[in-house]
């Protein structure tokens, strides 16, 4: 199961309590105070994992808690510290924090009439963004733990000889937050349905997307690595297939236009033979449309004109206008089913995106 949008309460580790103790040891007369301090708590961290690429772990375990520190003892023993808890993500995580909420259980968060709660429609005004966790390895503190109280030992004086003081651990940091993920590619396939962008992600990569003869086969992104001569490769996403109002959230239009905001470069991949019945030039003018009246900057990102199924009748009288429709931009001619003409758009990309592995 893909999960890009996922909701979670975390609650870090609570610090252990000073101690308030007296030495009492045989031949020892007035030992004085030996209460120990109390552990800290253990904190909750989020690490960006590239061997992770969705949050369905969050999904299961939406609740979030990191341990307590243990008590301090006599004798001068400390408590023993928590671990943090480093929850993986995938990269390209944004986090946001959550306002509070009603503090019964979150699965009774929502109406019964409204979305389950852990994926509820949330507004983005609700929303203050904390994190972007857009490289391998980044972390961020999600909830920090409580601290240890301090033990009678630390309150003794010349005179206060026998203090019986000690203070609690504070309890560690809580909160509701939001986690979306946008993936990150080097080159995003962006097009309407049976374009056969799924199909030219398959022939180019090593990936498996799921391939049929009916439009939105594609429910959730994929990301596959293309490797070029010199021990250099690229990622290229198959993004679902667009519909006309896909910024104004038509279908499943912003879940799905999200995931091209980080990509460096576009490929608008579209039905040259026009065998559904559309006409490529309309499509892709009506694709640029909505890229940017989603985000403006979509517009500007460099891009180019992947026209498929060349191999079909019609696509040789396409072509030409399409070339005049669009002149400067890059036209690549192909056929995914037929893997004609890869080599080109392989060069092309390796050219605008290739780099080191």
């Amino acid at each position: 199961m893909f999960v890009d949008q996922i909701r979670i309460q975390a609650k870090a580790g609570d610090g252990g309590n000073g101690c308030s103790s007296f030495r009492r040891e045989k031949f020892v007369p007035k030992g004085g105070p030996d209460g120990g301090d109390g552990g800290d708590g253990g904190s909750i961290i989020l690490r960006a994992d590239s061997q992770v690429d969705t949050l369905v772990t969050l999904y299961y375990e939406p609740i979030v808690r990191g341990k307590g520190g243990e008590n301090g003892m006599g004798k001068q023993k400390y408590g023993k510290s928590a671990p943090d808890k480093i929850v993986p993500v995938p990269v390209g995580t944004l986090v946001y924090r959550l306002p509070d909420v009603a503090p019964h259980d979150p699965l009774d968060f929502a109406d019964q009439d409204e979305a389950p709660p852990r994926r509820r429609k949330i507004d983005p005004k609700e929303l203050e963004l904390l994190a972007d966790l857009e490289t391998a390895g980044a972390e961020f503190l999600l909830a920090q733990g409580g601290r240890g109280g301090k033990g009678n030992i630390h309150f003794k004086s010349s005179r206060n000889r026998a203090p019986r003081q000690f203070t609690e651990g504070t309890p560690g940091e809580e909160g509701w937050f939001f986690l979306e993920l946008r993936m990150i590619a080097d080159a995003g396939l962006v097009g309407y349905p049976n374009a056969g962008k799924s199909t030219l992600l398959g022939v180019l990569s090593a990936a498996h997307p799921k391939v049929a003869a009916y439009p939105f086969t594609t429910l959730h992104p994929m990301v596959g690595v293309m490797d070029f001569p010199g021990f250099r490769r690229a990622t290229v996403a198959d993004i679902p297939g667009l519909i006309e109002g896909a910024h104004r959230d038509v279908g499943l239009g912003h879940d799905f236009l999200r995931h091209i905001v980080r990509c460096r470069t576009l490929l608008l991949v579209v039905d040259a033979a026009g065998s559904e019945g559309r006409d490529p030039v309309e499509d892709a003018k009506k694709i640029r449309e909505e890229l940017r009246l989603y985000d403006p900057l979509l517009a500007r990102r460099p891009w180019a004109l992947i026209a498929n199924k060349t191999d079909l009748p019609g696509a040789a009288e396409n072509l030409p206008r399409l070339a005049q429709e669009f002149p400067g931009v890059p036209l690549i001619a192909i056929s995914a089913q037929k893997k004609a003409n890869l080599d080109e758009l392989r060069k092309f990309l390796d050219g605008e995106v290739g780099h080191p592995g």
